[in-house]
């Protein structure tokens, strides 16, 4: 069958060919390092493919499937996200700074390295992913589901982490500085090293949460919970209570 697919911006068609279907025709047709930004896609199943270094920056992937895809390296700047299902996707180094993705799902996806600068997360399913050495400094994760998540260095400086749910989260050594923790759940995470100064953390729960060697000068700990807490190293008399 034709298959057909447009620019979101200019209606004109990007790209055209014969496959049974769209998937397929990914296949055939589109490379590792293709230039295919702009592109319309909602709604697309893209699962499982291998679309590393691809270019679809500014493209239109709402409510897609890309289920276990490849797009490592890839280039998803400006993207439309918004309910795309990236369950298992490896995402290592993508780019995805400034993107839509509004209440994804990237349950046990491999971001390690990612770029998500400015992005918006609100109200996602990132549980058990992998943020190692992100970049996520203000990005919107607000009440999003970051259970079990590995966000070890990642710097999320003045990110926006309210009401997010970050129970058994790793974030060893990882840089929260100016970013907003109120009404976080933090309950058995590790902070260990994890900068948190100037940091808003007003009714946060930390109960039982490892905060060895933590920075919290001028973070805001005001109803926070710190029953069962590891504070070795923890200067409290500097933060603002």
């Amino acid at each position: 069958m034709k298959i057909e697919i447009r620019n979101r911006f200019t209606r004109e068609i990007a790209l055209s060919g014969e496959a049974d279907s769209l998937k397929a025709f990914f296949r055939t047709f589109v490379r590792s390092g293709a230039d295919i930004s702009g592109l319309d896609l909602p709604g697309a199943n893209l699962a499982g493919l291998n679309l590393s270094k691809v270019n679809l920056s500014g493209s239109n992937l709402s409510g897609a499937n890309l289920t276990k895809a490849d797009l490592s390296e890839a280039d998803l700047a400006g993207c439309n996200l918004t309910r795309t299902i990236l369950t298992g996707a490896i995402l290592k180094k993508v780019d995805l700074t400034e993107a839509n993705l509004t209440g994804v799902d990237l349950t046990g996806a491999s971001m390690e390295g990612a770029s998500l600068v400015n992005a918006d997360l609100y109200w996602s399913a990132l549980s058990g992913v992998d943020l190692t050495r992100a970049d996520l400094s203000q990005t919107n994760l607000s009440k999003s589901n970051l259970i079990v998540a590995t966000l070890v260095e990642a710097d999320l400086f003045w990110a926006d982490l309210a009401g997010t749910n970050l129970t058994m989260a790793n974030l060893t050594a990882a840089t929260l500085t100016v970013a907003n923790l109120s009404r976080a759940c933090l309950t058995m995470a590790d902070l260990s090293n994890a900068i948190l100064a100037g940091a808003d953390l007003t009714g946060a729960d930390l109960s039982e949460a490892n905060l060895t060697g933590a920075d919290v000068n001028e973070a805001n700990l005001a109803g926070t919970n710190l029953t069962g807490a590891n504070l070795t190293g923890v200067d409290l008399s500097k933060a603002k209570k």
